[in-house]
C-alpha cells in the first residue's frame, strides 16, 4: 500500500474486527476487578462470568484478525505484546472501576451497543465473524438483562441508590458518543460485506434500550455531556489505559515464551 492511498478490504476489516475485540478485552479486564469486590458473592460470580463471555469474543475475534490483516499473530500477541498505541477500544471500557453503580451504567449502555453491534454481524460476509456474533448476541441478552435488573433495583430504591444511579449515568454520559463513531475501519468493513451497518446506525435502537431502563427505574437521562471523549479507535486512550495494560500484560511480558 502506497503512502497515503486507501486501505485494502481486508487491512480494513482487520482493523474493524481488532476494534471490537478490543472492546470486549478491556471491559474483560475491568470486570474482572470485581471479582471479590462486588457486593454480594452471586454478583461476583455474575460479573466473572459476563467478564468471560467478553474474554471468549475477544479471543475468536484476535484468531480472525491475524488471518485478516495476513501477520498470522494469535490471541495472545494481540492481547499480552501490544503497547497503549496499538489498541482500538472505546474510552468507556477502559475507565476505573467505581462504584457499583457507575459499573452498572456502563454495562447498560455497552451491552445495548453490543446488542445491536452483534446483530448487524449476523449477516456478516466473513462466517468467523457471522458465527462469532451468533454466540455473542445470545451472551449479551444475559448482560443487558443483568444490567437492567440492577439500574431499576437501584434507581427504583432508597433515596441514596437512587442519587447514586443518577449520578453513575451522569458519569458516564461523555463516553458514550465514541462507541457510535463511524471510525474509518468500520467504514471500510461496510464497504467490504463485513457487517451491515455502520455505529452510527446502531445508535437509534441502542439509546432506546437504555432510555426505556431508565424511565422504568425512575431515573432521567442525563443533559448532553459538556465534553466527549475520542480517540479511542485511533490508539490515543485515557490516563487508566496503560495501568490496565500493566496489569493485564506483566506475567506474559515477565516471562515471554512461556507455556503453562
Amino acid at each position: 500500500m502506497t503512502a497515503g492511498s486507501a486501505p485494502s478490504p481486508e487491512a480494513g476489516s482487520a482493523a474493524y474486527v481488532l476494534a471490537v475485540a478490543d472492546d470486549a478485552m478491556v471491559y474483560a479486564q475491568r470486570l474482572g476487578e470485581w471479582l471479590t469486590n462486588a457486593p454480594q458473592i452471586e454478583e461476583d460470580m455474575a460479573l466473572a462470568n459476563v467478564s468471560l463471555d467478553l474474554l471468549g469474543q475477544a479471543r475468536a475475534l484476535y484468531a480472525r484478525v491475524g488471518e485478516l490483516d495476513g501477520s498470522g499473530r494469535g490471541e495472545d500477541d494481540y492481547a499480552m505484546f501490544r503497547d497503549e498505541r496499538q489498541w482500538r477500544n472505546v474510552h468507556l471500557v477502559e475507565q476505573e472501576r467505581g462504584d457499583f453503580a457507575r459499573e452498572m451504567a456502563r454495562m447498560l449502555w455497552f451491552a445495548s451497543y453490543q446488542h445491536e453491534l452483534y446483530a448487524a454481524q449476523l449477516a456478516s460476509s466473513d462466517p468467523v465473524v457471522a458465527g462469532v456474533a451468533g454466540k455473542a448476541a445470545k451472551e449479551v441478552r444475559y448482560h443487558l438483562d443483568h444490567a437492567r435488573h440492577w439500574v431499576l433495583r437501584l434507581g427504583d430504591g432508597t433515596d441514596e441508590s437512587h442519587r447514586r444511579m443518577q449520578a453513575a449515568l451522569e458519569w458516564a454520559a461523555p463516553y458514550v458518543d465514541e462507541l457510535f463513531d463511524d471510525h474509518a475501519a468500520a467504514v471500510t468493513a461496510v464497504e467490504a460485506g463485513l457487517v451491515a451497518r455502520l455505529p452510527s446506525e446502531l445508535r437509534e435502537a441502542a439509546q432506546g434500550r437504555v432510555e426505556a431502563v431508565v424511565s422504568e427505574a425512575t431515573l432521567t437521562m442525563p443533559d448532553p455531556p459538556t465534553w466527549r471523549s475520542r480517540g479511542g479507535r485511533d490508539g490515543i486512550h485515557s490516563r487508566p489505559m496503560g495501568y490496565l495494560l500493566a496489569e493485564l500484560q506483566h506475567i506474559s511480558r515477565s516471562h515471554p515464551g512461556a507455556t503453562w
